[in-house]
């Protein structure tokens, strides 16, 4: 198995149908990619609901997994540990992906280089009106610049989140998402995995990932000024605990960035 796509998915409405079909449309050949779908959290009327919609739209290659427990770190963990392929590519269910998405994706990405691709941004309900978004700003910058194959300030907008990307099973291994964490996991585990990270390659503009804003979606969800200090704090201290666990293997400047950046969360 070539790549394994984690989808996971919490009392999922009808953006999960466009993230599946998404995937059903692939260029990519479809023995050559699984897909694990977690439904965590829940489970009736939405495990019948996916069963009908496999059923009918014939894709054998996607696992459904329910599990009780809710938390799509967990959900991840999850499917991490049923994953047969060398690859790895996390999608958000509310979210979906071009045509060309894989294919592309799997022909830049090798054991030791993690693909990007082109980021786009649109408000749900007009996915026609692309808004701004930073890492699109990064794409459209790496994309011209041959030193972005490292880890630079703009590569690393990239790595505030698993998706967009594919990555090598071997970078990641045994590692997984810390469910201690409500908030930030994304970018803590991109942290702790960082230490394999060795080249980065950049699609062209026809694989894209389509992130949709949502209402109702955890971007949106408001946490008291109380939360985010606390929450701060912790994830400096993981930041600190995992650089200093292995300082020559962990980029400081990429450490220094994350540090400081979670005080830039505490007014989001």
């Amino acid at each position: 198995m070539k790549i394994s796509v984690v989808v996971p998915t919490y009392k999922p409405k009808y953006y999960l149908w466009e993230c599946l079909n998404s995937l059903k449309e692939q260029t990519f050949p479809v023995d050559d990619f699984e897909i694990l779908l977690v439904l965590n959290g829940c489970c009736e009327p939405y495990k019948s609901e996916i069963e009908e919609y496999l059923l009918k739209n014939v894709m054998s290659n996607v696992y459904l997994i329910q599990v009780d427990q809710p938390g799509v770190s967990n959900a991840r963990n999850i499917a991490l540990d049923y994953a047969k392929g060398s690859y790895v590519a996390f999608i958000d269910d509310d979210d979906y992906v071009s045509p060309f998405y894989l294919e592309e994706l799997y022909a830049k990405a090798s054991l030791d280089t993690i693909s990007l691709c082109y980021p786009y941004a649109f408000n749900d309900g007009t996915p026609e009106m692309q808004l701004p978004y930073y890492i699109t700003d990064a794409y459209e910058y790496c994309s011209r610049q041959t030193r972005c194959l490292k880890l630079s300030s703009k590569v690393r907008k990239y790595f505030s989140g698993p998706c967009m990307k594919l990555i090598p099973m071997d970078i990641i291994k045994e590692r997984r998402f810390d469910i201690n964490f409500r908030n930030g996991e994304d970018t803590l585990f991109m942290f702790l995995i960082s230490d394999r990270f060795r080249y980065f390659a950049i699609t062209s503009p026809s694989a894209v990932y389509y992130r949709r804003y949502r209402l109702g979606s955890a971007l949106f969800n408001k946490r008291s000024l109380k939360e985010r200090v606390i929450n701060c704090i912790l994830h400096q201290f993981y930041y600190v605990r995992i650089f200093v666990s292995n300082p020559f293997k962990y980029n400081f400047t990429f450490f220094v960035s994350r540090f400081l950046g979670e005080f830039v969360s505490i007014r989001n």
